[in-house]
C-alpha cells in the first residue's frame, strides 16, 4: 500500500512539472525570443544616414547587431563610408570600447579616399581641436577638398575660417563660388550664408566678386 501511495505522490509530481512546462514556459520562451535579424546597409543607405548624421543612432536602435559585418567592411574592404562609420563607433564608444586613435585612423582614411563627410568631419576636428591638437593649416586643406566636393558645412565653415582672417586670399575666390552656388531650404541656413558671403565680399575686390558669382 505504501508503494503505491509513493508511485502516486511521484506520479503527481511529474505530472505538476508537465503542466507547468507545459502552460509557463512558453511565457519564458517569448519574453525572450531572439531578436529580428537585421540586413546590413547598402551604400546609399549608410551614406544617407552619415550626412543625417544619424548613422551611430541607426546602430544602437539595431542592437548593436551589425558590428563584425560593419568592421569587416571597414577593415576588409576598405569601404569609406564604412570606415567613416566604424571611426565614428571606435571614437564615439558606440557598441564597441573606445578607442580614439583607432577611431581617428579610419576617418583619416574615409577622408583619403574622398568621402565628403569625411573630409568635412576631419577639418571641423583640426578647426575646433576635438581629439587633435588646434591646426587651421590642416583644417583648411581638409574643408577646402570637402566644399569642393559639394559639402554645405564645410564650405560654411571654410568661408568662416576665412572672414576670421586666416588662410590665402588666393582661396577667397573658390570658397564664394562655392557657397554662393550652394542650395538649401532652410531660411536659417540660406540668411547664415548671405551674411557669411557678404563679409567675404568686404576682402575681396569687384572684378573677383563677379567671376565668383559665375555658375559652377
Amino acid at each position: 500500500m505504501a508503494v503505491i501511495e509513493m508511485r502516486s505522490s511521484t506520479m503527481m509530481k511529474r505530472l505538476s512539472v508537465y503542466l507547468f512546462i507545459l502552460f509557463i514556459s512558453p511565457l519564458f520562451v517569448k519574453a525572450a525570443a531572439p531578436l529580428e535579424a537585421v540586413q546590413i546597409y547598402s551604400q546609399d543607405e549608410l551614406l544617407d544616414l552619415i550626412k543625417k548624421n544619424s548613422h551611430l543612432t541607426r546602430v544602437k536602435l539595431d542592437n548593436c547587431q551589425l558590428v563584425q559585418d560593419i568592421e569587416a567592411r571597414a577593415i576588409k574592404m576598405k569601404i569609406p563610408a564604412y570606415q567613416f562609420l566604424f571611426g565614428d563607433m571606435l571614437a564615439y564608444a558606440v557598441c564597441i570600447d573606445r578607442d580614439i586613435e583607432q577611431g581617428m585612423y579610419y576617418m583619416r582614411l574615409a577622408a583619403e579616399q574622398g568621402l565628403p563627410e569625411a573630409l568635412e568631419q576631419m577639418g571641423r576636428y583640426y578647426h575646433l581641436a576635438k581629439f587633435v591638437q588646434k591646426d587651421l593649416d590642416q583644417a583648411i586643406v581638409y574643408l577646402r577638398e570637402a566644399a569642393s566636393l559639394g559639402n554645405l558645412n564645410a564650405q560654411m565653415r571654410l568661408v568662416t575660417i576665412f572672414n576670421n582672417g586666416i588662410g590665402s586670399p588666393r582661396d577667397y575666390e573658390d570658397a564664394y563660388r562655392w557657397l554662393f552656388n550652394s542650395v538649401t531650404a532652410d531660411k536659417k541656413t540660406h540668411q547664415k550664408i548671405t551674411a557669411l558671403l557678404s563679409q567675404l565680399e568686404t576682402k575681396m575686390p569687384p572684378s573677383v566678386i563677379k567671376r565668383a558669382k559665375r555658375a559652377l
